[in-house]
């Protein structure tokens, strides 16, 4: 009987078997001053992505970590956007900016990998960009930086979506 209720209840495990890649950059601890106190609350940022060119961010906040995260998890999965990739990296340069966060981002040559810091780093794994460099200018702050960089891949399309867009072929486009 105990095995059946733990079917019948939707569980993290059902969740963790969407094929998608969850990552948690940020957790913050917010308080919030009031006449009785001090209300303490958790701030979470997370990314998710299917590893194959989806990916989205979401924040949540909530009285418990776990919740803060879950919260965040689902309106990531809620805004996931499509980044245009080819043979692992990406099709130009680009330049991401969100508030004083820009990070600078550049295709690399197979077997270059990920050449960046921190909270980028993850965005990239979490797309599926295998072969990248990138330099984040400005902001330093998670939240920043990761909004920025992918401002900068949604921006990216290949050389056929911009042929498809001016009505040419792909070879007048490129030469």
């Amino acid at each position: 009987m105990a095995d059946e209720k733990r079917e019948r209840r939707p569980g993290r495990r059902q969740e963790e078997n969407d094929g998608l890649i969850k990552k948690t950059i940020e957790i913050n601890r917010v308080t919030k001053v009031v006449k009785g106190g001090k209300n303490m609350r958790f701030a979470a940022l997370v990314i998710v992505g299917d590893g194959n060119g989806k990916i989205g961010i979401g924040s949540g906040k909530a009285k418990e970590v776990p919740e803060a995260i879950e919260k965040a998890t689902l309106r990531a999965k809620k805004n996931m956007i499509n980044v245009s990739i080819t043979n692992d990296t990406i099709p130009h340069d680009t330049i991401g900016r969100f508030g004083r966060g820009c990070v600078l981002m550049m295709p690399a040559a197979e077997g270059t990998g990920v050449i960046a810091g921190g909270p980028v780093r993850a965005v990239m794994e979490v797309v599926g960009i295998k072969n990248i460099r990138t330099k984040s200018h400005g902001s330093q702050n998670p939240g920043n930086c990761v909004k920025a960089a992918i401002a900068g891949l949604a921006t990216l399309k290949t050389a056929e979506q911009v042929a498809a867009l001016r009505g040419k072929s792909v070879e007048e486009v490129i030469g």
